[in-house]
């Protein structure tokens, strides 16, 4: 138990790491992008900067996917790629299917993923909503 906890506890501190390193590098280019452009921003700048924000954020959580996915197969929880990338996403996306489950050995780190994730994206959910704002609080003339 101890064993699982504590990689467990390892991996999550590496996810949240990860996903603030990409939301930080976002933020600074958007917040950039924003003051070099005359008030108020045109339609497609909005739409770009938006667009762009929440595909490195998905890009984030899905590479955070893929490390815990790696993190099972080399376990060796899994046998292949695909079922510990797909248990994986469901997870972290704390969807939960049920239909792959990890052994007791492994569970209380799934567990980890679990909340990770469910943490992480209330995080982006945050984060995108404040870029939102900043854009369209720029939008106004």
């Amino acid at each position: 138990m101890l064993v699982q906890l504590s990689l467990g506890g390892a991996l999550v501190a590496l996810s949240i790491a990860m996903h603030v390193a990409v939301l930080d590098f976002v933020a600074q280019r958007v917040r950039a992008v924003v003051d070099r452009h005359a008030i108020p921003l045109h339609s497609r700048l909005r739409l770009t900067l938006v667009t762009i924000t929440v595909a490195a954020t998905f890009t984030s959580h899905v590479a955070q996917i893929w490390v815990w996915a790696l993190l099972y197969l080399a376990l060796g929880e899994f046998q292949g790629l695909e079922p510990a990338l797909y248990f994986s996403t469901v997870v972290f996306t704390t969807v939960g299917f049920g239909d792959i489950v990890a052994s007791p050995e492994w569970r209380l780190l799934a567990s980890c993923e679990a909340a990770a994730g469910m943490l992480l994206f209330g995080l982006s959910t945050a984060f995108l909503f404040e870029i939102l704002r900043e854009v369209l609080r720029r939008h106004r003339p």
